[in-house]
């Protein structure tokens, strides 16, 4: 990695899902909205295994400004040509209202072998994700970075929390997203793996194993991109908003940047067993950011705010360098205030429209353009 951190690129992309806004359920109809918006983002805007699904993109960015600056702009032009269709869209991990399963299925050579594979898990596949790209200089160091990151995984899914609803009903969890993947073959923290050999020989094997479709379904939750020289973090529900998407991945770029320097001193990263890690996901994606994660170098359990504060201090020397310490800081005071996205879906609910004004909350939300400046 280069010696100045602001010299490390990264990029984000955000998936949505389209809702009616009178019924406030979801529809199958992210393919008008794809072809309005394309006018505007060209190649940043595309669509997802699903007909419900929308997804922006960004270039890669040196600075979070410029990356929420370009946030802002993919989710103002989907809304406005989701408008344009009598639309909306929103940004949550998994739909409130609507006809979620199974979702209708995008046509095509390569979908059809994922439900001749996949079988019952493509009925889950109406949920959203933010992913995180962060270049690396090789793809040896970035399996190596990906061992000293996969210990922060569940915190991160506590701070991102966004997805509580299902098919009309509270399942009880702030990231019911979360646990739908943890029914695939191929999914959840990834392996502590020795370099990239070690990697493409797992992959090869789960391959040959038909655990997977291609590459494109390793689904676990940091990964090697397959077509660019990245790191890909892609354990995150979609956050509500923009604001809370550029500092998560200001968050995430500085980590890489941090365990990137440990691994040149020689640090391999900690050793934390596969069942720990499970735990650790179940615990964070059922009470996110508001109630106790498991502390997986101690099998403990702590409050999230301790564990997300101990990220802090874990990654603050980047974010002091990338001068995004206080949009990071002033991110996790929000959450300690106003709580992850899962508990501000439920006091919605308590609102005189019931789970229709979750709904209208979200569309609110995923178009708000709050200057980054107000981080400062």
């Amino acid at each position: 990695m280069a010696d100045d951190s602001s010299d490390v690129r990264f990029g984000v992309e955000e998936e949505f899902l389209v809702v009616d806004p009178v019924t406030r359920a979801v529809v199958p109809l992210a393919a008008p909205v794809i072809s309005r918006a394309v006018d505007e983002l060209g190649a940043r805007v595309g669509g997802e295994i699903t007909k419900l699904q929308v997804e922006a993109r960004t270039l890669p960015c040196h600075t979070t400004a410029a990356l929420h600056t370009q946030l802002v702009q993919g989710r103002s032009a989907l809304a406005t040509a989701a408008t344009a269709e009598r639309l909306r869209i929103v940004a949550t991990g998994s739909p409130v209202l609507g006809q979620v399963f199974p979702p209708p299925i995008t046509t095509g050579p390569r979908q059809d072998q994922g439900t001749a594979t996949f079988r019952g898990l493509h009925d889950d596949l109406g949920i959203c994700a933010v992913h995180v790209h962060v270049e690396l200089p090789d793809r040896d160091r970035a399996v190596l970075v990906s061992n000293h990151l996969r210990p922060h995984l569940p915190v991160l899914i506590a701070l991102t929390a966004n997805s509580p609803y299902w098919d009309g009903r509270d399942t009880g969890y702030a990231s019911w997203r979360t646990v739908t993947w943890g029914q695939w073959p191929v999914a959840g923290p990834p392996p502590r793996m020795r370099d990239a050999a070690h990697y493409d020989q797992l992959v090869a094997t789960l391959l040959d194993a038909g655990t997977l479709v291609d590459v494109g379904t390793l689904f676990w939750d940091i990964r090697l991109c397959a077509h660019q020289p990245t790191l890909e973090v892609r354990v995150a529900d979609v956050p509500m908003t923009a604001d809370e998407s550029a500092a998560f991945a200001a968050l995430v770029r500085a980590l890489v940047i941090v365990a990137d320097r440990a691994v040149d001193r020689g640090d391999p990263g900690p050793e934390i067993s596969a069942e720990l890690m499970r735990a650790a996901y179940w615990r964070a994606a059922r009470d996110g950011f508001a109630g106790s994660g498991i502390d997986v170098t101690t099998g403990r359990l702590v409050p999230a705010a301790t564990l997300a504060d101990r990220l802090l201090r874990i990654a603050r020397p980047a974010l002091v360098e990338l001068d995004d310490l206080v949009r990071v800081e002033s991110w996790l005071r929000r959450l300690a205030v106003d709580a992850d996205g899962a508990s501000r879906q439920r006091r919605a609910a308590t609102g005189p429209d019931g789970l229709a004004g979750i709904v209208d909350h979200l569309v609110e939300q995923t178009q708000r353009q709050q200057p980054m400046s107000t981080y400062a």
